[in-house]
Order: structure tokens, then sequence, then C-alpha cells
């Protein structure tokens, strides 16, 4: 196909767009995105996990085979299978709503009414323009409306939605809104901080970049509250 052929067209920013193979080069490498919804089709979950196991496995065995692997071989027979369930079970496994944490929310009995962060939050996504790694770290913060939630819930909510081919852009507003509608409140701040190997491994190869998102609402949005946030995130905590 040459470059200026049309594929198809895409909606970006209210406008039809002709997609070519160069705009679906350039999307990759900027990091485009088209949506806050993670891009779902409607029959998204008709299939059960297994089905798609098994869909997965024959679709990955046929790349291996495209690229000359000899699937008979010990250590790579197994491999079709243990990248589809890796891709349905676990490192995807966010893209099914039944996967959302449990939440319980208990009331503000201290009356902490000052910003609750949680820093440092470990986790592992994945580019949804090449389907390699994104590596980094989120902050969120809150600031309580009566109700406060446990603290590896932080944790656990930011790795759910992590868990799906994202845009960092769109992780972190997926993160901060999912804060807000839980909590009952508007007072919600995230930024993460993460290494893209689609950045370190291919394309322009840089190892050292990081990639800076946040997300600040309610109070967060004044710049007395948004400073001590980011102070706290300079504290290095000894144990």
């Amino acid at each position: 196909m040459k470059p200026s052929e049309i594929m198809s067209s895409i909606q970006l920013n209210g406008k039809n767009i002709a997609l070519t193979d160069v705009l679906v080069d350039e999307m990759g490498d900027n990091h485009v995105q088209t949506s806050v919804d993670t891009p779902l089709r409607n029959d998204a979950f008709v299939l059960s996990d297994e089905d798609k196991i098994k869909a997965i496995e024959k679709h990955f065995r046929a790349i291996m085979e495209v690229l000359g692997l000899d699937l008979n071989d010990d250590s790579l027979k197994g491999t079709p299978k243990r990248v589809a369930k890796m891709y349905v079970k676990e490192i995807f496994k966010g893209l099914n709503p039944e996967n959302m944490p449990k939440v319980t929310l208990f009331n503000n009995s201290y009356h902490y009414n000052q910003m609750l962060v949680e820093k440092n939050i470990s986790f592992y996504s994945n580019c949804e323009h090449h389907f390699v790694p994104i590596i980094g770290r989120a902050h969120v913060a809150y600031i309580s409306n009566g109700k406060v939630i446990g603290l590896s819930k932080l944790n656990r909510i930011v790795n759910y939605f992590a868990k799906r081919p994202q845009v960092q852009e769109r992780l972190t507003m997926q993160i901060g809104a999912a804060l807000q509608k839980i909590l009952g409140t508007q007072d919600v701040a995230v930024v993460i901080d993460a290494k893209h190997l689609c950045v370190a491994s291919r394309g322009i190869e840089d190892d050292t970049s990081t990639t800076v998102t946040s997300f600040y609402e309610g109070k967060f949005k004044e710049e007395a509250t948004r400073s001590e946030f980011l102070k706290y995130l300079e504290l290095h905590t000894k144990v």
C-alpha cells in the first residue's frame, strides 16, 4: 500500500481524518489518543475468557509461523498459549469491568480534612500503539468529603486501569475520574511518571526520557493545594 492510500478514516478532535500508512506511524510515535474511554466494541465480552485464550493462541501461533519460528522446538511450542493466557488473565485483564476492584468506603471518623497522598505506586501497562510496556509510578491524592478508602485500594485502582492497552494521558484521566466517582469528591489529583518502551526500544530509541502527565480537579486546581501535593512527592521516606 502506498503511503497516500486511504485505509479508513477516524474521528480526531471532532473531525474525520483519512487514515493512511503515514498517519498510522505518526499517531503511534506521537501517542495520539482518540477518546478518554478505552475503545471497546459493543460485543467485547460476548466471548468467555477461555474462548478468547483459544482464539488468541491460534492467531499468535500464526504470527510466530509467519516470522519463521519453529514451533516444534520445545522452548517455543507452548508460547502461543502462554501469550494468550497472559493477554487475557494478566496484562489486559483491566479491559473486563468484572475485574474492577471491589471498593468499600469508610466513614472519616477521625475528621481528617487534609489531603491524603499515596505516592510511588508502581504499575506496568502497555502502549496501545505498539503493544510494548509502559513502566511507571503513579502518585494520587484526595481530600475526603466524608468518606475514605483503604490505602491498598488506591494501588488496585491504578493497576486496574493500567492493565489494558493504554495511552498515558487516558490512563491518568481514567484513574482520576474513577476516584472522583468512588469517593464522591471532586478534590482528586493524579500524577504519572512513566517510561515508554515504544520510545526506548524502537523508533527514536531513547532509553533515558520519561513522560509526566497530571490530573487536577476541585481544590487541586488551586495553586496552594497543588503545590502542597507536589511538595509531598519530593519526600524520600525511609523505613
